[in-house]
């Protein structure tokens, strides 16, 4: 373990080469994942949600005395024989706190809801939106990595961007464009990641370790104890929010997007500074608003909805590509979803908040969610001049954003107008 420390410490002296190396381990991580996942039993597939709302044994690297981890605090994990029972969200240990200085959620105490067990309702639902229902009154998770300082001092605009572990080229490509920490005129830019643990399926052991690795070169992600999974994306709203609340009481705005969309920054700004004088500026919210949308009952969607469980139009939400919102609102929020159940899709969760809030988002054509346009073989989707007029598009890999950004930013584009 000596020896493989003082390695370590070596290629993290040459960054150039550990960054790299980084990389590569990301790459062989999912192939062998990949592989492993080729021939997993059906089964497993059904349990992932119970799973990825239950706590794990932790290893004993993963305990709260090895420097690697930057924890806030004494965090352990628990075994699921030792969980206590409870039910309704009124009943929740880990309430938001609005005197809470630090993050105080330092273990996991989450059991089925087994009142759900005897309701008709309930007994229709598709069984993985019974695991969801089962568990979701479990808010608030530890924190694995912990970074209050990205807003110390005044910072303008923190950028917030979803991730999972398997996606280390999305983050590297974000940092060396949009994301890229800097002052504009003197406004700061910080940037951060948001993060659940690897699922029991995944060589998880490995990927958290390189996750670490990676958080000591560039110290931005935040990481909590659960597990990443399409169900539990509204779990990082919620916990991100509490975070918010707890460290950032000087950052003005929040961009809150997608590790795979293209941001124009200076672009936000302007947008930003234009409306710096608006009185209502404290609740903005905008983005590619989504309206009239009614929930999805094709059972092969990924977005697909149980009558169920939600039976009535969405209220006005925000496309999940990215999108702008003022810090002030970012408390409202936090304290409004407290009497919110959790729901499945974050996108359209974040909306039933607004709506609570009485805040209505508004609709900016520089969003594009969707693309710059629907038709995926239009030319548009690939012409730097819609780009650098728009303020987010959603969606391109990688290497198109890197491609992307250096037209955009320097090389010599003589576009005829803004859009």
């Amino acid at each position: 373990m000596f020896l493989h420390d003082q390695v370590m410490g070596y290629f993290f002296r040459r960054r150039g080469i550990w960054k790299a190396l980084l990389s590569l381990s990301f790459v062989f991580v999912t192939l062998i994942m990949v592989h492993k996942l080729r021939f997993a039993d059906e089964g497993a597939s059904k349990g992932l949600v119970l799973k990825s709302r239950l706590v794990r044994v932790v290893p004993a690297w993963f305990e709260t005395g090895n420097t690697v981890l930057k924890r806030d605090l004494n965090t352990t994990s628990i075994p699921p024989h030792t969980l206590t029972e409870r039910t309704w969200v009124d009943q929740l240990p880990y309430a938001f706190n609005q005197s809470a200085s630090r993050w105080d959620v330092r273990t996991i105490n989450c059991s089925e809801n087994t009142a759900l067990n005897t309701q008709g309702w309930f007994k229709n639902l598709d069984s993985r939106f019974q695991q969801f229902v089962l568990y979701r009154h479990c808010r608030y998770f530890p924190m694995v990595l912990n970074h209050p300082e990205k807003c110390q001092g005044d910072v303008h605009l923190l950028i917030v961007v979803k991730s999972v572990i398997e996606h280390h080229e999305r983050r590297e490509a974000v940092r060396n464009t949009w994301g890229k920490e800097h002052e504009i005129d003197g406004k700061k830019i910080r940037t951060l990641f948001l993060l659940g643990a690897p699922s029991l399926e995944k060589d998880s052991l490995t990927l958290q370790k390189l996750l670490e690795y990676e958080d000591k070169i560039y110290g931005d992600i935040l990481q909590w104890d659960f597990m990443d999974t399409f169900f539990n994306l509204t779990l990082k709203e919620v916990n991100f929010l509490k975070w918010f609340n707890i460290y950032c009481t000087n950052v003005k705005f929040i961009f809150k997007g997608d590790d795979d969309v293209f941001v124009h920054t200076g672009n936000v700004l302007e947008f930003l500074d234009y409306r710096k004088d608006d009185p209502g500026v404290k609740n903005l919210f905008v983005g590619d608003i989504i309206k009239r949308a009614i929930p999805i009952r094709n059972k092969q969607s990924k977005y697909f909805i149980p009558k169920e469980l939600y039976n009535k139009p969405y209220p006005p939400y925000a496309g999940g590509g990215g999108f702008l919102m003022a810090s002030p609102l970012a408390k409202t929020l936090l304290s409004v979803s407290e009497g919110i159940q959790l729901f499945p899709i974050d996108d359209v969760f974040l909306g039933m908040c607004l709506q609570k809030a009485r805040t209505s988002p508004e609709v900016h054509q520089g969003f594009r969610t969707f693309g710059i346009s629907r038709r995926l073989v239009s030319t548009m989707n690939s012409d730097p001049c819609f780009y650098k007029s728009l303020l987010v598009v959603h969606k391109l890999s990688s290497t198109e954003l890197q491609k992307m950004w250096e037209v955009v930013h320097h090389g010599h584009l003589k576009c005829a107008r803004k859009v």
